[in-house]
């Protein structure tokens, strides 16, 4: 928790030794994520539509590193804390015994950016978490790869889910029940570019899926004052 003064300028005001402060005139008490959400620094992504998921694994089944479901750019001197990850998937009947689901949250904290682009999936709208979205984000995001993008270094495995199909009888008449992934830390890891962020899922068989994530973001000002 940090305390905040009684005045407020939302961008300049986060210069170095200066304090957040409330537009309400009275002293108070907050974290700074809430601070910088509140000043239009979080940012919201869905993926998949309504009624309609994404089939999961870079050829609609096994998982592939170069096909992402969910890939995202920080670039350089941009900053994100990463507060929530959520991937909700559709498994399918058992095609045969010991058939496997699963879901990987990882990122590529190596220096390289992925080469995602619209030729690659499908290049996300980036929603503010303060509905008027006074800021925009620095970050790309691009879902649903089905072209490859450069192989990344997944060498910071986050949270992962998965489940593998067991049973007596004929795979074809069994469920797998639900699979989910729910990334919500306590202490969320603040990832500073250039770095990306990835989520994969799928399985021995096509496995459709929703995503929604959502971060705080560092730039400018704010990379400044609270990384140096």
């Amino acid at each position: 928790m940090i305390g905040i003064a009684p005045r407020r300028t939302p961008t300049n005001q986060l210069s170095r030794g200066t304090p957040w402060a409330d537009l309400l005139g009275s002293l108070g008490v907050t974290d700074r994520l809430n601070l910088l959400r509140d000043a239009g620094y979080g940012f919201h992504v869905s993926v998949g539509a309504v009624t309609t998921p994404i089939v999961g694994g870079g050829n609609g089944t096994v998982l592939d590193p170069e096909q992402a479901e969910y890939a995202m750019n920080v670039p350089t001197g941009t900053a994100i804390y990463l507060a929530r990850a959520a991937v909700e998937v559709q498994t399918p009947l058992l095609a045969t015994d010991a058939d496997e689901c699963e879901i990987l949250l990882a990122a590529d904290v190596s220096g390289t950016l992925a080469t995602i682009t619209a030729s690659t999936g499908t290049v996300e709208t980036v929603f503010g978490m303060r509905t008027d979205k006074p800021v925009s984000s620095n970050c790309t995001v691009v879902s649903a790869n089905t072209s490859d993008h450069n192989p990344p270094t997944l060498g910071m495995e986050i949270d992962r889910a998965q489940a593998t199909g067991d049973m007596n009888g004929t795979p074809a008449n069994a469920l797998w029940g639900i699979l989910k992934l729910l990334y919500e830390p306590r202490i969320p890891i603040c990832f500073v570019g250039p770095c990306s962020v990835f989520i994969y899922w799928g399985g021995t068989v096509a496995t459709p899926g929703f995503a929604q994530v959502e971060w705080i973001e560092l730039q400018g000002d704010a990379y400044t004052a609270i990384l140096g």
